[in-house]
């Protein structure tokens, strides 16, 4: 519920809201190189769904990839431009991942009736060491409404004519905490507005400012990229609705 002493504004920032969907991410028991779940299965780290007719992804030295995260459309409730089938994946090198050395891969409704791999014993405990995920999570989804966020520079939304870090410099500290958490946008997350810890690199270039947040995976106990930092997946929405992930792009910033 909208905060009393923002009722003024209530008309104005419903059109700001936005659907997105929360990810509850239950961490599991297995090990390292253990992945019970099925390979086609939504999952933050594990085995993933791969075609044996597809190369596996290799990072810049010609390391196979650590897929971080795998998300199966078919089990997320629909939002608008985004695909109701195939799998979207998120691969990070085992060494250089934090240089963006990463590839994005979306697999087709067509492309999961394929063959595909099932022995990963090319995966190394050592290609694990420097992942900033740390143990294998099962994945379940929730449709929310997103109202904005402190950091998104798609929200610019104005106060009376005072931004959002200029208007919550004016509220008690009571005010102020729930203001913060009406404008919440952290969290595992598929859509919806953004958490940075540093800036939003959509808001320095005219041809980014309207790219669609695809993934957000924030910290958890067994995830953290780099000092408390987040990681994104941005795509344009042209290419959202052509399920073009070859143009998507990964971002992270950290504390």
């Amino acid at each position: 519920m909208i905060p009393e002493f923002l009722m003024k504004y209530a008309s104005d920032l419903k059109k700001y809201e936005r659907e997105s969907v929360r990810i509850n991410a239950k961490p599991r028991k297995e090990k390292l190189l253990e992945d019970n779940l099925s390979l086609k299965e939504s999952k933050f780290l594990g085995f993933p769904f791969f075609p044996k007719d597809r190369e596996y992804p290799k990072d810049k030295n010609g390391k196979a990839m650590i897929m971080v995260a795998q998300i199966n459309f078919e089990q997320v409730p629909h939002l608008e431009f985004f695909p109701e089938k195939g799998i979207l994946q998120l691969f990070l090198s085992p060494t250089d991942w934090y240089e963006e050395d990463v590839a994005v891969i979306y697999h087709s409704e067509e492309e999961l009736t394929n063959e595909y791999i099932e022995d990963f014993s090319f995966l190394k405990m050592e290609d694990y060491e420097d992942i900033p995920i740390y143990k294998l999570h099962q994945l379940s989804f929730e449709k929310v409404i997103d109202k904005g966020g402190s950091e998104d520079s798609q929200f610019d939304y104005l106060f009376d004519e005072n931004d959002y870090w200029d208007f919550i410099e004016g509220l008690s500290d009571d005010q102020e905490e729930q203001f913060s958490e009406y404008f919440n946008a952290m969290g595992h997350k598929i859509g919806g507005y953004a958490e940075f810890t540093q800036y939003d690199p959509r808001g320095y270039g005219k041809e980014s400012q309207d790219d669609i947040q695809v993934l957000q995976i924030d910290v958890d106990d067994h995830i953290m990229f780099g000092d408390s930092g987040l990681a994104h997946i941005f795509i344009s929405k042209d290419n959202l609705i052509k399920k073009d992930f070859s143009k998507a792009y990964f971002y992270w910033d950290c504390c």
